[in-house]
């Protein structure tokens, strides 16, 4: 099934646009759980129903309005939506280009392909490979569900990448963590850490990761299938694992336990069978 574009427009940047398209660049592997009843184990559901009638409404009759004061609204359509800025709803605008390494990664939200419309491919091409040779992203704005997102355009490989980002408002200060200094740690420990990471340094192959609870839940799944166990709830643990102490005595030990016990790198784990 081909790719489905979420957001069609042009990105632009001086006198320059370039007409493009924009695909989801992730996908969930979430565990889909329903909700049950658990008296009689039936599936709960939600209703959009009218507050003042407790009448249901179908999405045919449904629209969006802004309360401007106490139960008053202003109703606004999708083309009101539209037409309140056309050219910020149909246009990705590089306001600057700044070193990637300036943006911090609490900063990024969600990545997005951006791939060139009929007649986009030569500058698109051309913005693509200008951000490879200046080592930059693009700072820009876009418009997407009725929120004006801040993102930034990343070259990737051969493709331009759009990540939203966050806005600093959006940010939490940090300051009332307690943080320690650089102060709290010995040069010996920091050696020894140093080569502890060097010892476990190796190329990125994302391939090799996945999600191993879901793994586990399903084989639990399948576990509680076969023993016919589909409607049975299991009761909490009397005896739940401690966590570890947080007190460390010796640090200069632990970091020798871990460069002379380093395990090889685990293979992909199998999935069990029920």
């Amino acid at each position: 099934m081909a790719a489905r574009a979420l957001w069609k427009g042009a990105i632009s940047f001086g006198l320059v646009y370039i007409p493009v398209e924009m695909y989801t660049a992730v996908q969930e592997h979430d565990l889909d759980l329903t909700m049950l009843d658990r008296r009689d184990f039936s599936p709960v559901g939600y209703k959009r129903y009218n507050k003042s009638t407790g009448k249901e409404v179908t999405w045919d009759d449904i629209v969006k309005g802004y309360e401007y004061e106490t139960d008053e609204y202003v109703v606004l359509s999708d083309e009101d939506l539209k037409r309140a800025n056309v050219e910020a709803t149909q246009t990705i605008d590089i306001a600057a280009f700044v070193e990637a390494a300036e943006v911090p990664l609490t900063y990024y939200e969600t990545p997005y392909y951006l791939a060139p419309t009929r007649g986009g491919a030569k500058v698109y091409a051309l913005l693509r490979e200008t951000l490879r040779k200046a080592g930059k992203i693009g700072i820009a704005t876009i418009v997407m569900r009725t929120k004006q997102h801040l993102c930034a355009l990343v070259c990737v490989e051969d493709k331009i990448v759009l990540n939203t980002l966050r806005y600093a408002t959006e940010i939490r200060d940090a300051e009332e963590l307690k943080l320690p200094p650089a102060t709290a740690i010995s040069a010996k420990e920091l050696k020894m850490a140093l080569s502890l990471v060097e010892g476990m340094s190796e190329e990125w192959k994302p391939e090799q990761y996945h999600d191993t609870y879901r793994d586990d839940v399903l084989a639990l799944v399948k576990k509680k299938i076969k023993a016919g166990q589909t409607k049975t709830i299991t009761a909490p643990s009397a005896k739940e694992r401690a966590p570890k102490s947080s007190n460390v005595v010796d640090l200069v030990a632990l970091l020798q336990d871990s460069l002379g016990k380093r395990p090889a790198a685990k293979p992909a784990p199998k999935r069990r069978r029920a």
